[in-house]
């Protein structure tokens, strides 16, 4: 018998699920949480601002319902917010994204994916922004999960997912 060290599951302010039961299981059990897309998957950044920014070949305008439509205009709404907060403290909103993600425990190891040396460096200096309590509850204040709109995956896809 082996025990489990990790579990790796989306976490990221666009996608709280795991508040509830998960983290605190996990916690509990001395099990290490790696949240993977703590950048929604890239539309936390900021840099996805309208639906053409995505590639005729990016699977994130069919894939994920969050990213098409209407969905994707009330969704560009709460990247504002998180927008407005990063450019106050003079970083990016993906490093004030992130930077929320760590701020939620020294037991998360966040993986932000990333094709560019430029955001690799971005998401590194992340760690380096210490979030006040306050500014934890602006940001979960400025995305509030019912406000957001479109499921994490398409139909089809979530057959084989928990929400």
């Amino acid at each position: 018998m082996h025990p489990i060290t990790a579990l790796q599951t989306e976490y990221s302010l666009w996608g709280r699920h795991v508040e509830d039961e998960i983290l605190p299981t996990v916690r509990e059990l001395g099990i290490g949480f790696v949240p993977y897309s703590p950048l929604g998957r890239g539309f936390l950044t900021g840099a996805i601002t309208k639906p053409g920014d995505l590639g005729s070949g990016d699977a994130r305008s069919h894939r994920y319902p969050r990213f098409a439509g209407e969905a994707f205009d009330k969704n560009q709404v709460l990247v504002a917010r998180v927008r407005v907060i990063a450019e106050r403290r003079g970083v990016s909103a993906g490093q004030m994204a992130l930077a929320w993600v760590l701020a939620k425990g020294e037991d998360l190891v966040p993986i932000p994916g990333t094709k560019r040396r430029k955001y690799l460096e971005e998401n590194a200096a992340a760690a380096l922004i210490h979030l006040t309590p306050d500014e934890v509850k602006e940001l979960e204040a400025a995305v509030p999960q019912q406000e957001i709109v479109g499921d994490r995956y398409a139909a089809a896809s979530m057959k084989a997912i928990d929400r």
